[in-house]
């Protein structure tokens, strides 16, 4: 069976491993190309867009491929919709991969909102050390009064003026992210509900810290079945090849 895994998170990286040498599936793993060096991966590798829902059904008809596993980003509103999009118009089965999002916890000080911009107003108008945890390419409603400390795994392309760029790849831990906001002076925390616990624990240092959090919340995913891990999107994938859940195979 041919499978095309739509990547990117540690969820499908997770898939692509297990899927590496098995007899029954024929995978690739598709990356946008938004990192300039992505982590080696044991199957075969496509970097770069499709052009859209249009391209990518042409690619999935090309390639004959069977399953499609959309383990993108939570944030990646566009390219799900694309894969939705494709799968349909293909008639190819797809599933999409979405961890659940992080909950507050007791002592958490969470202000919810939709957008990057209802971020950058909640920092209010009194000038902010925010530490921004949003990726390279959501920076630009960032200005002026306030100062950024900036964390991605490359350095942005136009980050705010003045900002300090640390460029790190998670799992993070408590204590390191703790002494980073500490060393840095940061009052404020603004992150995108990613969920995961590769990057979960800047949010345990601000509780501990008594830090607000200005959580991004998600957008809405499309339509059509959906898992919440690799292991359950491997025993989908068995199923569709007629094969007993994966952890009977």
């Amino acid at each position: 069976m041919r499978v095309l895994i739509l990547g990117g998170t540690t969820e499908a990286s997770a898939i692509a491993r297990a899927l590496a040498g098995h007899p029954a599936f024929e995978p690739v793993l598709s990356l946008a190309g938004r990192t300039a060096t992505p982590m080696a991966q044991p199957i075969p590798v496509r970097i770069g867009g499709f052009g859209g829902a249009a391209g990518l059904t042409d690619y999935l008809c090309q390639e004959r491929i069977a399953a499609l596993i959309d383990a993108t980003h939570p944030f990646a509103a566009r390219i799900k919709a694309n894969a939705s999009r494709a799968a349909t118009a293909a008639g190819v089965k797809r599933l999409c991969v979405l961890r659940p999002p992080w909950c507050p916890l007791p002592g958490d000080d969470w202000r919810m909102v939709d957008t990057m911009g209802q971020a950058f107003a909640a920092l209010g108008p009194t000038p902010r050390r925010a530490f921004l945890t949003v990726g390279q390419q959501e920076l630009d409603p960032f200005g002026p009064p306030h100062r950024y400390l900036i964390r991605s795994v490359d350095p942005p392309p136009n980050p705010p003026r003045g900002a300090m760029v640390i460029t790190a790849r998670g799992p993070f831990v408590e204590a390191a992210e703790r002494a980073l906001m500490l060393e840095h002076g940061i009052d404020m925390l603004v992150t995108k509900n990613s969920g995961g616990a590769a990057t979960a624990a800047k949010l345990a240092a601000a509780r501990v810290l008594g830090l607000p959090v200005i959580m991004v919340a998600r957008p809405p995913p499309p339509a059509g079945e959906t898992v919440a891990t690799a292991d359950e999107a491997l025993d989908w994938l068995a199923h569709q090849a007629g094969l007993p859940c994966w952890r009977g195979v």
